[in-house]
């Protein structure tokens, strides 16, 4: 099912079939009270960070004629609240990085998925600095059963097993009571 071409790199071989990028932080409040180096902290994990790793595995994927991208966004990449603009425009922009890479890739043989999970049961929450935001989400998570990560898990199964003609753009998922 998947690439067993091998691609040399210095003394090295290595062969890859799936990226996941899956590295993403959030910090949340409103604009106006938010802390300005936060804001860069966010571009640089959840935008820069996914595109230098997707720089880097392209030339190996192109190499072979296969590869998979899973970029992971958020359902804040399709709406967004108050006290969440910044966050939100990080996931819009995996969004559209993820649909012009398709569009750049597709010809090469490489698929690429966004999977959008709504609210998950990991430390998310722990790593808000802003009090208020921090307490509304708890909040929130505390009015739903959360998805877990094995939840993420399965749609990202999912996508990178289909056959090779097939590409999943996107999975977007909710806990069943999230709004």
């Amino acid at each position: 099912m998947f690439s067993k071409i091998l691609w040399g790199l210095g003394n090295r071989v290595v062969s890859i079939d799936i990226l996941v990028n899956n590295a993403g932080m959030a910090a949340l409040g409103t604009i106006e009270d938010a802390n300005p180096a936060e804001w860069r902290q966010q571009f640089d994990l959840n935008v820069l960070g996914l595109l230098y790793a997707t720089h880097a595995v392209l030339p190996i994927f192109k190499a072979q004629g296969v590869g998979h991208v899973v970029n992971l966004s958020s359902v804040a990449g399709r709406i967004t609240r108050a006290g969440m603009g910044v966050y939100s425009a990080t996931k819009w922009g995996v969004n559209a990085i993820s649909e012009a890479l398709r569009l750049e890739v597709h010809k090469h043989n490489i698929r690429v998925t966004i999977i959008e999970p709504g609210l998950v049961a990991t430390e998310f929450v722990d790593n808000i600095s802003d009090p208020a935001a921090k307490q509304a989400l708890e909040a929130r998570f505390k009015a739903v059963t959360p998805l877990q990560p094995e939840d993420i898990a399965r749609a990202i199964a999912y996508a990178v097993t289909q056959p090779p003609h097939v590409n999943v753009n996107e999975i977007l998922l909710r806990p069943t009571q999230q709004e």
